[in-house]
């Protein structure tokens, strides 16, 4: 109906509820109309056929006269057996005959409409047929009237056609002033909208008091504002974070190339270009990590495939120059379905965060849990698989347990980026164990840092991808949150 039309919600419903109170009251004024006009017509019948019915009671008491009272006729004539008339009204004397018809039969009365009869030129009457026996020979008394109009009564009509668009009016009126104020607060958390988007995205859209279907969309859109401005500032914070991370090596190599450029006689061009490499190998490191959190963000499909965890983990710290000592318990058999390339790089950080950390020694095992192990997340019935890696290093507050897993967190001096770490290691393992439906955590430990992963176990036969697992990898900054899906054989990411 309003396809097209560049016509506001208000306008459009109340066109509506005029268009519907329209028909509605054509409807009753239709009907209302055609009700009264059946029932003026039969009381128009009854008061004719009563006209007929004295003119019959005079003829009872003697000799008709020759003129007779019409009553509330319009006219009446007396017709004998011969068709002869015998008596007429004054409005009818010498006119012809109304009419012919008899009742049928041996009936008294009958009705019938008459068109064009002299004393009615172009109108057609309702004559009712009144058979009178006597004696002599029969009489039949014809009474006539006016039809009663399809209006039946131009006041009672006018009367029922005002109600009716009074009716329209005050429908259209209400409608526009109710819609009006359900509307108000649309237009309330509108404007609200236009100026956060403008000014302060800290702002929030009034909530109205009615608990109805505007009140939840208000309280929805606050939601998704809450959750915005947190990104907004986490990506604030990240970009800040990064920016002087990359800034920190690139100052370094800057100041060590106008040193040697200034005094290139007393450089030492070998060292230099060692330390230059050091900063080369930072900011290397940096973007690496920073690549990997785009891709695990974007929710790049990771290939999944049956693993033993055990085996992957001791290929690994096979392929390292280990640091300090590192003793390993590797339980075989330990099978989960992942991403190798994803879950190599969760152990590599993991390990590398323990070596920078520790005084002496890194323990690494590998082991079946239980479903209802602390912290641990069910799999398939069969319980999980964790992954433990522990240092015995200063270890790390109880308190400040997550704030590791968050992108460039800064601690306290013992244990910060700055001992050789890029600060996305470990939120970049927390993002890979989400995206596998596991977890990742600090435990409790006698001495040092105690890592601990936990992942489903599998028993599904062979290698499947992420596409076809219907699994992605990716994770918002900072939070550890996976896809909508974990691998297969896995719980739904939290």
């Amino acid at each position: 109906m309003f396809e097209g039309k560049a016509w506001s919600v208000r306008v459009r419903l109340t066109v509506t509820a005029v268009v519907m109170a329209l028909i509605s009251g054509a409807a009753i004024t239709a009907v209302a109309t055609a009700a009264l006009y059946g029932l003026s017509g039969a009381f128009k019948t009854e008061e004719v056929a009563g006209a007929a019915m004295q003119t019959a009671r005079l003829s009872w008491r003697g000799p008709l006269p020759a003129v007779v009272p019409k009553g509330k006729s319009d006219g009446i004539q007396v017709l004998d057996a011969a068709g002869r008339i015998v008596a007429t009204s004054s409005n009818l004397v010498g006119a012809p005959p109304l009419t012919d018809f008899l009742p049928p039969g041996s009936g008294t009365t009958h009705d019938r409409r008459v068109c064009d009869f002299p004393a009615f030129p172009g109108e057609c009457v309702r004559v009712v047929a009144f058979r009178v026996h006597r004696e002599g020979g029969d009489l039949v008394v014809y009474s006539a009237a006016e039809p009663v109009p399809w209006y039946v009564h131009p006041g009672l009509f006018a009367v029922i056609l005002g109600a009716s668009l009074l009716t329209v009016l005050m429908s259209g009126l209400s409608a526009y002033r109710t819609v009006g104020a359900a509307l108000e607060p649309v237009r309330a958390i509108r404007r609200e909208l236009a100026e956060i988007t403008a000014t302060d995205i800290g702002r929030r859209v009034p909530v109205p008091a009615a608990r109805d279907e505007i009140r939840r969309l208000a309280e929805t859109i606050n939601q998704t504002l809450d959750r915005l401005e947190t990104a907004a500032e986490r990506q604030r914070r990240f970009t800040s974070d990064a920016s002087h991370d990359l800034r920190s090596p690139l100052t370094a190599m800057r100041a060590q190339v106008e040193e040697a450029l200034h005094y290139p006689d007393d450089v030492d061009w070998k060292a230099k270009a060692h330390a230059m490499l050091c900063s080369l190998d930072r900011l290397q490191a940096i973007v690496s990590d920073l690549l990997t959190l785009a891709k695990l963000d974007s929710g790049v499909p990771a290939h999944y495939e049956r693993i033993d965890l055990g085996t992957l983990a001791g290929e690994e710290l096979d392929r390292r120059k280990q640091r300090v000592r590192i003793d390993r318990d590797l339980k075989p058999g330990v099978t989960v379905l992942g991403d190798r390339l994803r879950l190599a790089r969760l152990l590599t950080n993991l390990v590398d965060n323990a070596e920078r950390h520790a005084a002496s020694r890194v323990s690494v095992s590998v082991s079946r849990g239980r479903d209802d192990d602390d912290g641990g997340d069910g799999g398939d019935g069969e319980g999980t698989a964790v992954l433990e890696v522990l240092d015995d290093g200063a270890g790390i507050a109880p308190d400040q347990r997550e704030l590791v897993f968050q992108r460039f967190t800064r601690l306290d001096a013992s244990r910060n980026r700055d001992a050789g770490g890029t600060g996305l290691g470990l939120p970049i393992a927390r993002d890979i164990a989400l995206a596998h439906g596991g977890t990742l955590r600090l435990e409790d430990s006698a001495l040092g840092a105690r890592f601990v992963l936990r992942l489903p176990l599998s028993s599904l036969p062979g290698p499947r991808s992420g596409a076809a697992a219907g699994t992605t990898a990716g994770t918002g900054p900072g939070t550890g949150s996976g896809g909508e899906d974990g691998p297969p054989g896995g719980p739904p990411r939290p």
